[in-house]
């Protein structure tokens, strides 16, 4: 295998990336206005890709909005993630909180409605 990423599906492609930029401190790697294509510089072969769901490249019957999916991104504190996204005005869907496993967690939704996990090691 030479690379993978996920594609989220969006009906606003400028937007869902805005949003992972600002929250998580990603940076657009390529814009074709209905494809970006995401990485952060601390981890350039991460790359999660923002699709616009009615582009010709979609399979009719395949074009609805995300379902059944948590996206997870671990960083050193979710506190500062939870101050950024209340102030970006995102759905916290769970606030901080310590995991039984050995993890603190803030659940929230991105503009599509997909689940985003962003978690910690507990010191």
């Amino acid at each position: 295998m030479k690379r993978a990423f996920t594609n989220i599906l969006t009906d606003d492609v400028d937007g869902t990336a805005s949003f992972y930029e600002s929250l998580l401190g990603l940076r657009r790697s390529g814009d074709f206005g209905w494809f970006v294509l995401l990485a952060h510089p601390d981890m350039p072969a991460f790359e999660l890709g923002v699709l616009d769901n009615s582009h010709e490249t979609i399979p009719s019957g395949h074009d609805a909005l995300p379902g059944g999916t948590m996206l997870t991104f671990v960083v050193d504190a979710v506190e500062a993630i939870h101050k950024t996204a209340s102030e970006l005005g995102v759905e916290i869907v769970q606030a901080p909180t310590d995991l039984s496993y050995g993890q603190r967690r803030v659940l929230l939704r991105d503009p599509n409605g997909t689940l985003v996990d962003v978690s910690a090691p507990i010191r």
